[in-house]
């Protein structure tokens, strides 16, 4: 069948591609480059198992910028637009899912929509009764930043917010294109499957706010927190996962999903959803101070990027501690190969590695990398096993 895509992120390029490999599959982006890209098979972001399918598999993919010609004949449209939250405002910005709903009812077609992009909790419902439609479904994704094709192959569940022959059509497009057997599908209504993405995102933030609490008392008494980590985590309930500590969390979901979680607290009595939002700020401010701590003239900051091997650096933690540290009247030089340009929100920017260890006094790495051995005295990291 031809399924439509619109967004060429992580979230849609990964589904795009996946899904091309038993249908047709047009790709809808604003960017003409990223157009280009795609359909010259060189993907626009960084993840290894969409690298390797563009050169190696036969894909019925191609990408446009014309939606009536992506849209036409589709029997799904995936809406992969991005959303965020707007932290003045209180509420999550979902304009960009709406458009592409807007466009598809003007289009007139008899189509099933399912969006895949983070909305608020009670979304779909509410846009049935705006736009009087019914044909929309909500179906969360569970996806690693650089992972985000092979956790379509190997997916943790699929779960489609809705209770219907074109939910289990939907999904059976998902498992047919999987690499792995036996997935557990969970069908629901779709304000349950809206919960569930911001459940699950907000609890993953909480063990990322949880290790990195375990290391703040550990590195303030004088402790060893590998051996506590470690201690901890054998227990079996607790497990050996997501517990390297780190400048806080960031990325594309975890900020905004836990403060739209947060939001929809309202009128809901809590106090945990809100500590974790507030424990990832308390974390940069530990991690500024400390870095200050060492009395630098010129911090060094080894990549914006979250992760090792990432090229994503949206809402990273360290652009919490650089806002910080520029507050300090310190000055920060930045080392991040994938930025084209000498300025980096009123930073310096540096495309030589060895003058950038040379001129910095302190370098601050989220995540350590070998290139950094030399200068291992100088560098300011919690990063215990090179990994998440």
């Amino acid at each position: 069948m031809k399924i439509a895509v619109a967004g060429t992120g992580y979230v849609g390029l990964s589904m795009a591609t996946l899904l091309s490999q038993n249908n047709e599959v047009v790709a809808l982006d604003i960017i003409p480059e990223k157009v280009e890209m795609i359909n010259n098979r060189i993907s626009p972001i960084k993840d290894e198992y969409i690298e390797r399918f563009f050169k190696e598999k036969e894909l019925n993919l191609r990408a446009t910028l014309d939606y009536k010609d992506a849209f036409k004949d589709a029997e799904f449209i995936i809406i992969s637009t991005p959303t965020n939250y707007d932290d003045e405002k209180n509420f999550f910005d979902t304009s960009s899912v709406e458009d592409i709903i807007k466009k598809v009812i003007d289009m007139k077609l008899d189509t099933t929509m399912v969006v895949k992009s983070t909305i608020p909790v009670g979304f779909i419902e509410d846009v049935k009764k705006k736009y009087n439609i019914d044909n929309i479904m909500f179906s969360p994704e569970f996806l690693r930043e650089g992972h985000a094709l092979y956790d379509n192959l190997y997916p943790s569940r699929i779960v489609v917010g809705e209770k219907s022959k074109r939910a289990e059509i939907f999904a059976d497009l998902l498992k047919e294109s999987a690499i792995k057997k036996d997935i557990e599908v969970r069908y629901m209504h779709s304000t349950e499957a809206e919960a569930v993405k911001l459940f699950a995102n907000t609890y993953l933030a909480l063990r990322v706010s949880y290790f990195n609490e375990l290391d703040t008392y550990a590195e303030l008494k004088g402790l060893n927190t590998k051996d506590i980590i470690e201690g901890v985590c054998l227990d079996p309930r607790i497990g050996d996962h997501y517990n390297n500590p780190s400048f806080g969390y960031g990325g594309y979901c975890l900020p905004k999903d836990t403060k739209q979680l947060l939001a929809n607290y309202e009128h809901v009595p809590q106090n945990l959803i809100w500590a974790i939002v507030e424990s990832n700020n308390t974390r940069k401010s530990h991690i500024a101070k400390m870095i200050m701590e060492r009395n630098p003239k010129v911090v060094g900051i080894y990549r914006l990027t979250m992760k090792t091997n990432s090229d994503n650096f949206r809402a990273s933690a360290i652009q919490g501690i650089i806002e910080r540290l520029k507050k300090q009247n310190v000055e920060i030089i930045i080392y991040e190969p994938t930025l084209d340009c000498d300025e980096f929100n009123g930073c310096h920017v540096l495309g030589d590695l060895e003058e950038f260890k040379t001129k910095a006094d302190v370098i601050v790495a989220n995540r350590l990398d070998d290139t950094l051995i030399s200068v291992r005295e100088k560098v300011y990291t919690r990063d215990l096993y090179t990994r998440d």
